[in-house]
């Protein structure tokens, strides 16, 4: 990537090799992306009175939740827990090291920067009014949880109900009839409110637990390294592992549903074609079709609602729209049983595992003191556990992925009024811009006079989707600005897996793949080997090119890839820390991972050989692809 100035008034920053990265005052705008800059609001923008202070932060590509340049509407999601997470932090607990996360938009891509506490004054007054507050939700965990499960079912219930329409000819007599004085125009208005208000509570919910889960862990982690000297992150995780949660439980359906299949005798109609649609009316036509199809039928809701992204974009359609990554991973469930082979995820032997390891490094502990604490921290640990992956299902995924369909409710609004062509351009407006043209949509049905916005929109939609396509095509850098003296922030180091070692392979890479002979550094998340063929997957839309004994290489995976790890050897990822995704998934499947590489998925190409260490966190290719 070429480096210059961003904004035509700021004088470009060299990046020092091995002291700090690029300026993020020193990208240079692509060409023909030109004006960028205009579809996203002013707060998520570099700028000169700031300068200063931003050239001095870390920044680093948050590719884990936005992978590709943000689409205008979809900056909703950024925005939404751009503040939710950081006022946990910051104003509701508070956790005494860490500070809110700033967010800024350079190229269309997020950047992000953890902010810490130093002050040791400072540091203990928050300890303190931490201590009073998270432990209180620490001694009533679980019925906090239960009635957070209560809130979140409800946030969703009143999303569903939410629905839009295009404005009528002519208001209906009931609205003259009822006396109520209001009409057809303030409904929409009130429901768009409604749209964007409802996610904003589900992000508030999103947090409310999650940052003393994270907080938990790494409370935990630092007694045991403090204890046990040169203990791996690894070793750490598999203490928690074999816990149940939701995230597994789409999967866990559609073996049930494999299951089924075989018991009922319909596999030759699943197998017998790689389409959904013909699939279910085949086995619609089979005597006992129609108890899979009642079983089928009842996993769709709430399972089904499954992102096959982090669930922050639009673009990231899930399984209850597009129906081919489920089928095809239960074809393969009902191939493997009818080869008599098992289905199931290796949770004995994990659990096993877990037991075995918790006792011996229990053992190493000289004083009964020593094991009370250790007890504790990793009773607590393990409770606390479970909601840091079951929020995900019912906030970026259930909820997430109906939003997203009620968004594009309201995008058939705009093309019935002749404002868009397509459902889909609605996502190239920001959210206020929406709450403007609904209100220029109204004017003109009002007047009954066409509105602005019938000429205005469309040339805009079609001007921003060329900016957003070229920028699309120039892949961001994984990190800006000065690297950090201490990261403290729970989520940056828990779930990016940003720490002083990740930093420090980023700045010692040479060139801009990141690859050093063909060796590659990142967060051993996994343990075990493999060596296999890779295959690079950067959109979800290509998981079906996966084959047995592949190697996953990803920017980051969903949980709803989950059926696919049953045909791996190994996953990497470019980002991820030893709590994301992609490294508990391969750990409760058992498959050697490396994450927060922050270069794999383009330093290594499909069909090269490569091996994968998720001991040491070592990617090596070993051999290049075939012709």
């Amino acid at each position: 990537m070429t480096l210059a100035d961003s904004h035509p008034d700021t004088t470009p920053a060299e990046a020092v090799p091995g002291e700090r990265f690029a300026s993020p005052f020193a990208i240079r705008t692509p060409e023909g992306a030109e004006g960028w800059q205009s579809m996203y609001p002013y707060y998520a923008l570099l700028s000169e009175e700031r300068a200063e202070s931003e050239d001095g932060k870390f920044w680093f590509f948050d590719g884990m939740h936005n992978p590709e340049p943000l689409y205008p509407f979809d900056t909703i999601m950024t925005e939404n827990w751009w503040v939710a997470a950081s006022q946990m932090s910051t104003r509701v607990w508070p956790v005494p090291p860490a500070g809110g996360i700033e967010h800024r938009i350079i190229n269309g891509y997020l950047y992000i920067s953890p902010s810490a506490v130093t002050d040791p004054d400072e540091i203990a007054r928050r300890a303190e009014e931490f201590s009073e507050r998270a432990g209180h939700y620490y001694e009533n965990w679980d019925e906090i949880y239960e009635e957070w499960e209560a809130k979140a079912t409800d946030c969703i219930k009143r999303l569903k109900a939410i629905e839009f329409r295009p404005l009528p000819d002519r208001e209906p007599l009931e609205s003259v009839l009822s006396h109520r004085g209001t009409y057809s125009s303030y409904e929409l208005l009130t429901k768009y409110g409604e749209l964007i208000h409802n996610l904003f509570e589900m992000g508030s919910y999103h947090f409310e637990m999650l940052n003393l889960g994270y907080g938990a862990y790494l409370t935990f982690q630092e007694f045991c390294q403090a204890a046990f000297p040169g203990i791996t992150d690894q070793t750490l995780a598999k203490m928690v592992s074999g816990i149940d949660i939701l995230l597994f439980r789409p999967d866990d359906e559609l073996r049930k549903l494999a299951r089924l299949a075989v018991e009922l005798g319909v596999t030759d109609q699943l197998l017998g074609t790689e389409d959904p649609d013909a699939a279910i009316a085949a086995v619609r036509a089979h005597p006992n079709g129609p108890r899979w199809i009642e079983a089928f039928e009842e996993a769709q809701d709430p399972w089904f609602w499954f992102s096959t992204g982090a669930g922050y974009t639009h673009s990231d359609r899930a399984w209850i729209d597009d129906l081919r990554l489920p089928f095809t991973a239960m074809r393969g469930y009902i191939k493997n049983l009818l080869d008599g082979e098992e289905i199931d995820r290796p949770l004995e032997s994990i659990l096993a595992e877990r037991s075995r390891i918790t006792e011996e490094y229990r053992g190493y502990l000289p004083t009964e003191a020593d094991r009370e604490e250790f007890d504790g921290l990793i009773e607590l640990a393990r409770k606390v556990f479970p909601f840091v992956e079951n929020h995900n299902f019912y906030v970026e995924h259930w909820h997430h992925t109906l939003f997203f369909s009620k968004v594009r409710e309201l995008g058939d609004v705009f093309v019935a009024h002749d404002f868009l062509d397509d459902r889909e351009d609605i996502f190239y407006l920001h959210r206020n811009e929406i709450y403007s043209a609904l209100y220029d949509l109204i004017i003109g049905w009002a007047t009954d006079a066409e509105a602005r916005g019938v000429t205005y929109w469309r040339p805009e939609v079609e001007r921003r989707r060329r900016i957003r396509d070229v920028l699309k095509a120039h892949p961001p850098q994984p990190a800006l600005g000065v690297p950090p003296e201490f990261i403290t922030e729970p989520l940056t180091v828990m779930l990016w897996g940003i720490t002083q070692q990740s930093i420090d392979e980023w700045l010692g890479t040479g060139g801009e793949d990141g690859a050093d002979d063909g060796q590659l550094r990142g967060v051993a998340a996994s343990a075990g080997s493999a060596v296999g063929k890779a295959r690079v997957i950067l959109d979800p839309e290509d998981l079906h090119l996966v084959e047995d004994g592949d190697i996953l290489v990803c920017r980051i995976t969903a949980p709803s890839w989950a059926p696919v790890f049953s045909r791996l050897s190994a996953a990497v990822s470019d980002v991820g820390g030893i709590m994301a995704h992609t490294a508990i998934i391969c750990r409760e499947y058992g498959l050697p991972s490396v994450v927060g590489t922050g270069f794999a998925t383009t330093s290594i190409e499909t069909g090269q050989l490569i091996e994968v260490d998720g001991g040491t966190g070592v990617v090596r290719v070993i051999e290049e692809a075939s012709a």
